[in-house]
């Protein structure tokens, strides 16, 4: 009897699969049923080869074998996976199996994870594609009913080898180079380095900023609050104080006239769904969570709970035929505290608008909403149930009516002067009862905050009992942390001032510089190279980062490359360029970045050697700050030894509450605050320990939130945690 063979991205995917298609037999690797065998990938089995699998030669780094450009780059299976690849391969070659179905993520780097494995394991079977937003049963049963012809994405899979392709041309000849030339760790690449440059630039703008004083006046009647509006610009300040001082003295002592008051009804909508780039800002400015930490808990909320879709979208709209199914997804995350919100929700029938639903904003993948999967908020992490929490109150908000309000602006005289006050009031809460007003930064509209109005009319007299005048300093760009830093990645646009406006409104429509699925990598990877430090949540580029941008060529730090790649990236997948004459460009473009990189009259300097010498090859330590703490590394980038000599840690100083640094090795570990406390570790542990029978603070309000969260959690947690703990 012929077979289907199906091919997930991950396991944990393809136990999911196998499941609903009744595959139970297990296999190494595999798990059969009557009519299909379900396989999967670890992520990628297949990648392209190093340099040194093309030439010997290439095992030393040498400049002047510079530049690399193999005629047609290599596929080689992945060592630490290369047994799955066996396996996968093998059920492939089964003669029953005649129809192969890539289910791997459905996106252009889900394409290449299947496709390379294709390729390298010689299948020539017919295709078909899964392409679906969530694991849920009903989504695959869904899926599986609607299959796609494999043929289909054949230009998507072109353009996918384009991008890895081109990026190993160019990101590893230009590494190579540069390393090479200066005899340092140095790395680049067409979107960690126009990041890198993104945050050198944030940084000349903070140290050439200059603070401007400016002034206003506020005067106070009968409790109303008046401000003083400039007749011409409606502005509420000036930076000239000859000008204020002026306006102050001739308002001094009069009376203020009300001359207007306009009663305006206004509504605003929820805020958009989320895409992952907008949820991992949203994590990093209330949790304090890193982009990667975000992009890895959504993907539990998506593959092990399947409470949540598909985590890697750019999208923050949902296509039409999801709205009939918004009311099953209503009731699966109306539980604990969301089951009023959901019960008023699923009152009247669900209609979508065009506020969320969107069919041409969406492309691979809809914005992350929950899916139709019953959820029991007990089997969920702190950390899952935060960011699940983000997700279910942004979709519930979305269904919620508009935020409805009267906006009134009372306008006043004293003398010549215009003054004005605004307050509101709320006719409706609308979609604000989903937040309890929390969490959410308030408009300010042309900087006058509303205030309680008292009931006056037009043309009454207030008697004025002071007026004051007000003064502030404009305040330079904040350092950006990573929530910040994603969203200058997604809108680069601001530091491409000096390129044509193509390009600009290319990147913009392409989402910016990386992808939704790399920029967490990306910015990881500047950390792990010691080109950019946390100070507190801020980043800062280090030393070896400033100099690495005087080393690479200047097109490489700009996003306008990204730009003009995606475009033509985009083009390939919609079969518009041909693949090989956009790589045959990328050649042309690496040989000359070799190049300007060899013929460079700069010099790379160390500035953080240390006495300290490698015990390996006797060369000096460098001193680098990672990401959790500070280490020694050696400068021999061919040696490559490593050695931790402090590390943050989550332990408190009992005297500031800041999180103390564990220095030193073995009996000698001692912790050090910047507030002047030290204190050794052995010291540390049976302060600890002494403290282990008292209930701190902290302890009782953990406690305190575990009883509400009992409350809180659906009447049936019992019986799954149960069901859980059954191996069926």
């Amino acid at each position: 009897m012929n077979k289907t063979l199906v091919l997930a991205e991950k396991p944990s995917v393809g136990r999911d699969l196998a499941r609903v298609l009744n595959c139970k037999k297990k296999g190494s690797g595999y798990l059969e049923g009557d009519k299909y065998i379900v396989t999967w990938a670890l992520g990628h089995l297949v990648t392209l080869a190093d340099p040194e699998m093309y030439d010997e030669k290439y095992k030393s780094w040498r400049i002047e074998d510079l530049p690399m450009l193999p005629s047609q780059l290599k596929l080689i299976v992945i060592k630490q996976s290369g047994k799955q690849f066996n396996a996968v391969k093998t059920q492939m070659n089964r003669k029953d199996i005649t129809e192969i179905v890539i289910a791997t993520d459905a996106g252009r780097e889900g394409e290449l994870v299947a496709r390379w494995i294709l390729d390298k394991a010689h299948i020539k079977k017919p295709i078909k594609r899964l392409w679906i937003s969530s694991v849920t049963d009903k989504a695959i049963k869904d899926g599986f009913n609607n299959l796609r012809d494999g043929k289909n994405y054949e230009k998507l899979y072109a353009s996918a080898v384009a991008r890895a392709e081109a990026d190993w041309l160019v990101g590893i000849n230009a590494t190579r180079a540069l390393t090479c030339k200066y005899n340092a760790q140095l790395s680049c690449g067409r979107v960690q380095t126009p990041t890198l440059a993104i945050i050198a630039k944030r940084e000349e703008e903070i140290r050439n900023f200059k603070a401007r004083t400016f002034y206003g006046i506020t005067a106070v009647a009968n409790s109303l609050k008046l401000i003083w509006q400039d007749p011409q610009t409606k502005d509420i300040k000036t930076f000239d104080k000859e000008k204020n001082d002026k306006t102050l003295i001739t308002v001094q002592r009069k009376d203020a006239e009300i001359i207007a008051i306009d009663k305006t009804y206004k509504k605003s909508f929820s805020p958009q769904l989320y895409d992952l780039t907008e949820l991992q800002r949203d994590a990093n400015k209330i949790f304090n969570y890193s982009a990667k930490e975000t992009l890895s808990i959504m993907q539990k909320l998506y593959e092990t709970h399947k409470l949540l879709t598909y985590p890697r979208t750019d999208s923050r709209y949902i296509s039409a035929d999801i709205v009939e199914t918004l009311i099953d997804r209503v009731k699966a995350c109306g539980v604990g505290s969301y089951a009023p919100i959901a019960a008023s929700i699923i009152k009247n029938p669900i209609r979508g608008n065009k506020s969320f639903v969107d069919d041409s904003k969406v492309s691979d993948h809809h914005a992350i909403i929950p899916t139709e999967e019953p959820a029991y908020l007990g089997a969920l992490s702190d950390k899952e149930r935060k960011i699940y929490d983000l997700v279910i109150k942004r979709f519930l908000a979305v269904l919620y009516p508009p935020f409805e309000y009267e906006q009134t602006t009372i306008k006043a005289k004293l003398g010549n002067e215009t003054f004005i006050a605004k307050g509101k009031i709320v006719i409706a809460q609308g979609w604000k009862v989903v937040y309890q007003n929390k969490l959410l930064e308030e408009d300010i509209e042309d900087g006058v905050s509303d205030q309680l109005l008292p009931n006056v009319s037009k043309g009454d007299i207030l008697k004025v009992s002071s007026v004051s005048q007000t003064s502030g300093e404009t305040k330079p760009p904040a350092y950006f942390n990573e929530g910040t830093l994603l969203s200058a990645m997604e809108n680069p646009g601001k530091y491409m001032e000096n390129e044509n406006r193509a390009l600009i409104k290319t990147i913009g429509e392409t989402g910016g510089i990386g992808t939704v699925a790399t920029r967490a990598d990306i910015i990881e990877k500047l950390f792990n190279t010691f080109l950019i430090e946390k100070r507190g949540k801020d980043i800062f580029i280090t030393s070896k980062g400033k100099q690495l941008l005087e080393l690479v060529p200047e097109d490489l730090k700009s996003p306008a490359l990204t730009a003009e790649w995606e475009q033509k990236l985009g083009s390939i997948a919609k079969g518009s360029l041909k693949k090989d004459v956009f790589l045959r460009d990328i050649r042309n473009y690496a040989k000359t970045v070799v190049h300007e990189i060899k013929n460079s009259k700069e010099i790379f300097k160390h500035d953080n050697l240390t006495p300290n010498k490698c015990p390996d090859c006797g060369k000096h330590m460098l001193e680098v700050k990672g990401k959790k703490g500070k280490m020694l590394i050696c400068q021999d980038r061919e040696c490559g030894h490593r050695k931790g000599i402090s590390k943050t840690t989550n332990a408190r100083c009992p005297n500031c509450r800041k999180k103390l640094e564990l220095r030193g090795e073995g009996e000698g570990q001692i912790f050090v605050c910047n507030c002047g406390h030290r204190e050794k570790l052995s010291s540390f542990n049976k302060r600890k320990k002494e403290e282990g029978n008292k209930a701190s603070k902290k302890e009782v309000s953990k406690y305190l939130n575990q009883q509400k969260k009992e409350v809180e959690k659906p009447i049936n947690t019992a019986l799954a945690d149960a069901l859980t703990k059954l191996k069926l």
